[in-house]
């Protein structure tokens, strides 16, 4: 073994070490789980309560009529979608099960249901605390609100910690690895060479972010509806035709989430602990509730109030776990590939369409489907990685981002990036750890203007009107 070669094995090792401290049973997994089940019990479960409502005003309305803003509530949201349905909901996924069995699916729910007063709460705040920045658009989000909600030097630095590794985050999480795993698929299936992927990616992405967030909104708001129910139409047909095995899927899921049965585990308790941590860190990867990145989304909407934006960016939550992953972790157990090579996650959501679709178009609806998830993943992110980076430098930040942005992309398209994986399961943790501090210490703000707006407006039926009385009572 050469000296790099024992390089990179060493550096592997380190990271995957702190990889396994700040993913472990006693770091962000309970403060995460923590968080979000103090979200909830204070905000009276808010995300059973008013989920019919939110997904209403989210789906069907889709706007705020008379309100400020850059973007539709319709297109925050498929944006916030654009940037969680991805690589995760279909390679991330399958990592969970593969190592960590069936019950890794069930920590995957408990995050998210947790992880939806999560997201709420950071959507609401992202909304409350924007600002107008130097061209006249909306910019909020954990890098605002930690600092503005929080007037001392520890809420500055929190929201300078939390910029910092978002930008870091999005060439990661929201580039390279996106990236990859479409010129993966792309050469697999179609015999396309990854450089080609790349030059595609590159040209497209380029298009897109030279009209900012408006043609990132109007791009996700015309395909990301289209390629989930696509996704979701072939898991399905597999469902039906493997019903007589999903009562044993779900009966598997709920009993091995706390016994466990991953490739790992050497015991129940350490079988247990990895299905759990697995669970967990796919499941923010996922859908990214309490990391704080779908904050910056919802702060572009118009909305005449942020507790409506915040409900509307809570259903992205349910719609990226509840649905999407819940079908492909469902496909992968009725199929029984998930006890096939459980290295092998890039490779087993495709196996198992094709298991259970006719011929070989099971491969071919996972390529393209990871092909525009990716992509849109990487618009969401662009976009996040920009806001980030007007908070550090300024506006001026923004185009020299961009540019780097969109040459990383085809660099991701044609590397190995077995090590970028490890690196992007760190900063979405060092991400999520200064917002859900921030969460903690402005629960009591959101839980009283939450209250007070639901008070005058349970159904979410009020015209920008009827808000802006009701609010100039409660500031009175």
């Amino acid at each position: 073994m050469s000296n790099f070669e024992q390089f990179v094995d060493t550096f592997e090792s380190v990271l995957g070490t702190i990889a396994g401290i700040v993913w472990g049973p006693w770091a962000l997994i309970p403060l995460l789980l923590g968080t979000g089940l103090y979200l909830t019990i204070r905000l009276g479960g808010l995300q059973f309560r008013k989920l019919i409502p939110a997904l209403r005003l989210a789906l069907i309305e889709r706007q705020d009529k008379g309100a400020t803003g850059d973007i539709t509530h319709y297109q925050a949201l498929t944006t916030a979608l654009a940037a969680t349905v991805g690589v995760g909901n279909i390679v991330g996924v399958a990592a969970a099960i593969g190592l960590g069995g069936p019950g890794a699916l069930f920590w995957m729910w408990v995050t998210a249901l947790v992880g939806m007063a999560s997201k709420y709460s950071e959507a609401f705040l992202g909304v409350r605390f924007r600002v107008t920045d130097a061209k006249g658009e909306q910019s909020g989000g954990p890098q605002y609100y930690l600092f503005r909600g929080i007037p001392n030097k520890f809420g500055l630095t929190l929201s300078i910690l939390f910029a910092i590794f978002a930008v870091f985050a999005s060439f990661g999480i929201g580039n390279m690895t996106q990236g990859n795993a479409v010129a993966a698929q792309m050469e697999n299936t179609f015999g396309v060479t990854p450089w080609i992927t790349g030059l595609v990616l590159f040209t497209l992405t380029g298009l897109v972010l030279i009209g900012g967030i408006k043609a990132i909104g109007r791009v996700t708001a015309a395909f990301v509806p289209m390629m989930i129910a696509l996704y979701l139409a072939c898991g399905t047909f597999i469902l039906i035709s493997n019903a007589d095995a999903i009562p044993g899927a779900f009966g598997m899921i709920f009993s091995e989430a706390f016994t466990g049965q991953s490739a790992v585990g050497g015991f129940l308790g350490s079988a247990f602990l990895y299905a759990l941590q697995l669970g967990v860190a796919r499941g923010i990867f996922s859908n990214e509730s309490g990391m704080g990145s779908a904050a910056i989304a919802a702060a572009a909407a118009k909305t005449t109030h942020p507790v409506r934006q915040g409900l509307v960016s809570m259903t992205q939550t349910f719609i990226d776990t509840i649905i999407v992953v819940t079908f492909t972790g469902l496909v992968l157990i009725t199929t029984g590939v998930w006890q096939g090579d459980r290295e092998a996650s890039g490779t087993m959501t495709a196996n198992a369409f094709s298991t259970g679709l006719p011929g070989e178009w099971g491969h071919y609806i996972v390529a393209i489907s990871i092909a525009f998830f990716a992509f849109s993943t990487i618009l969401g992110w662009s976009y996040y990685g920009e806001r980030c980076v007007e908070r550090l430098v300024g506006r001026g930040g923004v185009v020299p981002y961009r540019a780097v942005f969109t040459g990383v992309v085809f660099i991701g398209a044609v590397s190995q990036l077995t090590i970028v994986w490890t690196i992007s399961d760190i900063l979405n943790g060092l991400m999520a750890i200064p917002n859900l501090i921030g969460l903690l210490l402005l629960s009591g703000l959101i839980v009283r203007e939450t209250k007070h707006y639901l008070d005058n407006d349970p159904q979410l039926r009020a015209s920008a009107r009827e808000v802006n009385q009701f609010m100039a009572a409660y500031k009175k």
